[in-house]
């Protein structure tokens, strides 16, 4: 393993953890942060929630845990190549997700209009609730108590006022500072895994055609590299030979580019990286394709008559349980009605993004079908 650069995360000098514990034996803070993680309940329950595809329309199609092992392979391959925490890298990977509802974007949208009148739900914050207080896993504490590197890392997204109100980890926010670079690394991974492989549930569903990946320049380029190669591959290998050079080129890009700003603003520690812009990006070129590949997925696959037929039943079921909920909380399971004494609609929302997809639908029909009891 390659000795870490003077930029990157060091666990023995990181801020701790909110509740003081014993050094781990064997491994470093980040390293039991990422065991944490995979241990975790909410962690778990990603293997059945949705990326694109609701998880009963097929079980090839990738889901939040799937998609989580693949940004975080992808994110400590880039920070091994940079010298920087690969565990770290890893965790906050693992965990950007955690929060997220059961029906993908749609099931947040939905929540987030329900939630308006009581301060909001996003995804990012919501992951950070749940490794800070909705685990429940250890007799000494609310939460998996993990660094503070690693929770203002899975913190990707802030406002200014929900930043005033959580402390040390919404500093940066507030100073308009940058993450670490682990963190930097994680949320390109993110794009990365998520636009190619989502290219490939499109085909897989039928929702996306061959033909049409020519009109998407760096799917087109790879393609026709690969038929120049192997003239007669078709199917499925074509397809995975295709994405794989897509993700190649991604990760070797952001790689290079990433290396050469770090090159240029030289930062000395951690903590001169987020007083430098973001240096974690892809080249101009790779990001203006990146950008278009993103636009085509929007306008043929996102918005395809079949997935918001989905979404639109997402919507509905996600709205109408909220909606019982909160007219009368004793529908809630006893944990959730605990919680709703102190906050009903936080803790409404905590209960309804903690389903899975299938969870989701069955809850509905106990609730608002007549032969279910």
């Amino acid at each position: 393993m390659p000795e870490l650069a003077a930029y990157a995360a060091r666990p023995e000098h990181g801020r701790g953890r909110r509740h003081r514990e014993p050094p781990a034996r064997g491994r470093t803070e980040y390293q039991r942060d990422r065991d944490r993680i995979i241990h975790s309940t909410a962690f778990r329950r990603l293997e059945y929630k949705t990326q694109v595809f609701v998880n009963h329309e097929g079980d090839l199609f990738r889901t939040r845990l799937t998609h989580s092992l693949e940004v975080a392979q992808i994110a400590r391959s880039v920070a091994r190549s940079l010298r920087l925490d690969e565990d770290l890298t890893e965790a906050v990977a693992l965990a950007h997700d955690l929060g997220h509802t059961p029906f993908g974007h749609t099931g947040q949208e939905a929540l987030n209009a329900c939630m308006k009148p009581y301060g909001g739900f996003e995804h990012n914050l919501q992951s950070l609730r749940v490794v800070d207080v909705l685990e429940q896993r250890y007799a000494a504490f609310d939460g998996l108590n993990l660094t503070f590197e690693t929770r203002e890392g899975i913190l990707k997204h802030c406002s200014l006022k929900n930043a005033r109100e959580l402390g040390d980890v919404g500093r940066r926010f507030i100073k308009r500072r940058r993450p670490l670079l682990e963190a930097q690394i994680a949320n390109l991974a993110d794009e990365i895994a998520y636009n190619n492989h989502d290219v490939d549930d499109g085909l897989r569903s039928g929702l996306l055609q061959l033909e049409q990946l020519s009109e998407v320049r760096i799917l087109a380029r790879h393609m026709k590299a690969v038929w120049r190669e192997h003239p007669k591959v078709a199917g499925r290998q074509l397809i995975h030979e295709t994405v794989r050079r897509m993700i190649d080129t991604l990760v070797t890009d952001l790689i290079r580019t990433s290396a050469a700003n770090i090159r240029a603003h030289a930062p000395a520690s951690p903590e001169e990286v987020r007083l430098a812009p973001s240096l974690i990006t892809f080249s101009a070129r790779v990001r203006d394709e990146s950008q278009e590949l993103k636009q085509f997925l929007r306008h043929n696959l996102y918005q395809h008559y079949r997935v918001r037929r989905m979404s639109a039943k997402a919507r509905r079921i996600v709205t109408e349980l909220f909606d019982a909920f909160v007219s009368d909380t004793r529908l809630l399971t006893p944990e959730f009605q605990a919680r709703a004494r102190e906050n009903a609609p936080r803790a409404i929302a905590d209960y309804i993004a903690g389903m899975t997809d299938r969870y989701a639908m069955l809850e509905h029909r106990r609730l608002f079908a007549i032969e279910e009891i």
